[in-house]
């Protein structure tokens, strides 16, 4: 495949933009006292497709980080009353399933909004400095 120059220009643009929205992530979950790291576990519980919660070993691959990590991760945050551990599996009680209590759905919630606003200020100035694909 040939790259042109408005190819290595839109790579440039999506890695910035990508860059500065992380950066500008961090700085919101301070805000209201978390880490970058709780809150996109804090999201990766709420998004999960599964209404029972993920389970740990998922919450790591969503994170893309070790399972041990991410039991850290889970510990230091369930600590902070955001989230919570259940056994919800009915068929192997092994299976432990995260959910976010009441405070970390109003935290999660208070974050998101304006993430979602930034990501769309985000791709369209990654479209517009990119000119046609």
């Amino acid at each position: 495949m040939h790259l042109g120059d408005p190819d290595y220009a839109r790579l440039l643009a999506f890695r910035s933009a990508l860059r500065q929205f992380l950066r500008w992530s961090e700085h919101q979950a301070a805000g209201v006292g978390l880490t970058a790291a709780q809150h996109q576990l804090m999201l990766a519980i709420r998004g999960h497709a599964d209404r029972r919660g993920p389970t740990i070993s998922e919450v790591a691959a969503y994170l893309c980080t070790r399972h041990h990590s991410a039991v850290q991760l889970i510990d230091r945050t369930e600590r902070l009353g955001l989230i919570t551990r259940t056994r919800a599996d009915e068929h192997d009680r092994r299976v432990v399933r995260l959910t976010l209590t009441a405070a970390g759905v109003r935290k999660l919630a208070e974050l998101s909004s304006a993430h979602l606003e930034e990501l769309h200020r985000l791709a369209a100035l990654v479209d517009a400095s990119s000119g046609p694909a």
